[in-house]
């Protein structure tokens, strides 16, 4: 969500606080804002609304030059997008960003009006700033310690950087919930909420962890941990690439994303089979005794992710025989839930970051599951770190705020780890060698569905005055028509809905008319004849049908129905395979409606707040 960056280096930082917040534009924002202490220990602040571009115009137009500042990208929570509700907030010396939000910040706004101060903006973030302020104006002490005074007096969650004019040699900064990293240089030193954002300066990091207190100067950088103990926090040094302004000759991120997946998932299983047998020897000596073990799956994630594991509780039950449950991480970690006998905890995320999959980890740790394991396309990200073990996706960089090839890559690790266990848990020999078959080929597979992407920007023409669609499958297809509904909701904001087929005669086809697309994921299995029959209801009552099946399913084009006959998929890795298409059919339909592609409206990609 929103972004972050810090720098005290040996120049003038506002070149590289620009190009921070640059990087970070696929987090999701809608204001964007700078302050930088001039030489003359003055505060230069410049807040813009919207995208960074207009913030890099007004800078260039009026100069502003310092060798420390903090920079911001706002996702609201607290105050409509406007530039007084932009960050960074100022109480006369103090200068403040902040991701997350302040749960107390009503209490803590009323203490401190009572106490004289002014609020300019309807944001939790001017609480900090005004705070900090008032402890250092009456104990006087330093913005490090005020700080570590502030910080127990704040409910909820936050990522924040402080800066004291007064004091141009240094920043501090505190983690509790929404991730910061400090990049390390030579005689400089920067900080963010994500490392892509200060790869141009360093490749070098430091990762805060919970409850971390952090003081950052030129030449060192000292770290309190959540009882303020000095603590040593390993470096890390990064290979990551970003390719910002590299689309590669394709119009959006999204579109090179989804050309991307069949090279994604070729690098995801790299190492991972050998010999038609599935290798996980990357989790560790101790990981086979604990999957030996496994009675039962418990799957906690957000957003896609989520749909990922509904695909993955098909597979485990019908494929390994293991129980599996999948729960709404927000949902799950208030809920209460009952553990069940060697359970082993799955999280799923693209960006190790996700706040509410992150609690729901925690709880987990505490709830004496069998193990934990994490599911990420970042290696360095908090969820990684902190879960036993880890299996990662190897998508590379995803840009685009709607996920394509974490989706995919995720299904494929998913399926792996089933295989996996499956055969730990008596699955025939013969079905893991099924399986690593149609994975070694399902990159060529895409490739294939990849080529009818004119096929689908034809199809997708007739959503142009369409304001509803309904999605429909069966078996591990019926999270994958969630996942396309999904996907067409957040990039063309057009209404969609999934359901079971089945569930059609139980209140779904009463909106069934002439003027409600439906759209069917119809693969050649064990479910078609029964799809066939609830295609039929759907004709029955006028409904336009979009069928994307596999040729010589028996489908027919007719007036009231269009195939999209696509090649033969192996049943293991259908889900995997229709997701394409379906991702190309949103993309298509929100170029129609004119859309924001890579940055849909009220979106992030990294949702670091509940």
């Amino acid at each position: 969500m929103c972004g972050i960056v810090g720098t005290i280096a040996k120049c003038d930082v506002a070149e590289i606080l620009l190009e921070g917040l640059k990087r970070l534009e696929y987090r999701g924002y809608d204001s964007a804002g700078l302050a930088i202490i001039s030489p003359q220990s003055v505060l230069q602040r410049v807040r813009r609304v919207g995208k960074v571009q207009a913030l890099k115009d007004a800078i260039a137009q009026y100069p502003i030059k310092g060798s420390i500042g903090i920079a911001h990208t706002r996702w609201a929570t607290h105050g409509e997008p406007a530039e007084h509700n932009a960050h960074p907030h100022i109480s006369d010396f103090i200068a403040v960003v902040h991701n997350g939000i302040i749960e107390n910040f009503e209490f803590l706004r009323e203490k401190l009006i009572a106490k004289g101060y002014q609020f300019y903006s309807q944001t939790d973030t001017e609480v900090i700033a005004h705070l900090i302020h008032d402890i250092i104006s009456t104990e006087d002490c330093s913005l490090f310690e005020a700080v570590q005074k502030a910080i127990p007096q704040l409910r909820g969650a936050y990522g924040t950087v402080i800066m004291d004019i007064r004091n141009p040699a240094l920043l501090v900064a505190a983690r509790s919930g929404s991730p910061l990293v400090i990049g390390c240089g030579e005689g400089e030193n920067f900080i963010a909420s994500d490392q892509l954002a200060l790869l141009p300066v360093t490749r070098r990091f430091i990762y805060l962890e919970e409850g971390d207190i952090a003081l950052i100067t030129h030449n060192s950088i000292t770290i309190l941990d959540k009882s303020h103990h000095e603590v040593i926090r390993p470096y890390i040094e990064s290979d990551a690439k970003y390719d910002e302004g590299n689309k590669s000759g394709y119009s959006h991120y999204m579109q090179k994303e989804i050309y991307e997946q069949p090279n994604a998932i070729k690098n995801t299983l790299e190492g991972r089979m050998t010999h038609g047998k599935i290798d996980l020897s990357e989790l560790g000596a101790e990981a086979k005794s604990i999957l030996r073990q496994v009675k039962h799956v418990q799957i906690v994630a957000c957003g896609t992710a989520y749909n990922a594991g509904m695909v993955a509780r098909y597979w485990f039950e019908a494929l390994a025989g293991i129980p599996c449950d999948v729960e709404i991480a927000s949902e799950f970690r208030y809920r209460k839930p009952a553990r069940r006998k060697n359970s082993l905890f799955i999280t799923l995320s693209q960006s190790g970051e996700t706040a509410d999959t992150l609690a729901a980890l925690r709880l987990a740790k505490k709830n004496s599951y069998l193990s934990t394991l994490a599911i990420c396309n970042v290696a360095a990200s908090t969820l990684v770190r902190e879960a036993d073990l880890v299996l990662l996706t190897k998508a590379g960089v995803e840009i685009g705020v709607a996920s394509t090839k974490a989706f995919t890559t995720q299904l494929t690790v998913l399926l792996l780890l089933v295989a996996k266990l499956g055969r730990l848990n008596n699955m025939a020999e013969s079905t893991e060698q099924a399986i690593v078959h149609a994975l070694q080929i399902l990159p060529n597979r895409i490739e294939q569905v990849l080529t009818f992407e004119s096929k689908i920007k034809k199809l997708a023409e007739q959503f142009v005055d369409k304001h509803h669609a309904l999605f429909l499958g069966r078996g591990d297809e019926y999270p994958i028509a969630m996942e396309a509904a999904l996907k067409l909701k957040e990039i063309s904001y057009l209404h969609a809905e999934a359901y079971a087929a089945g569930e059609l005669k139980h209140g779904p086809l009463a909106l069934i008319d002439s003027d409600m697309p439906v759209i069917v994921i119809a693969p050649t299995n064990e479910m078609l004849e029964k799809l066939k029959s609830n295609i039929e209801e759907v004709k029955a009552r006028g409904g336009k049908l979009y069928v994307f099946a596999e040729q010589g399913a028996g489908f027919v084009s007719d007036d009231t129905m269009q195939i999209l006959n696509l090649p033969h998929i192996e049943e293991f890795t259908a889900p995997i395979y229709y997701t394409v298409p379906t991702q190309l059919l949103a993309y298509h339909v929100a170029l129609i409606k004119g859309t924001d592609v890579d940055q849909p409206r009220n979106l992030a990609k990294s949702v670091t707040v509940e």
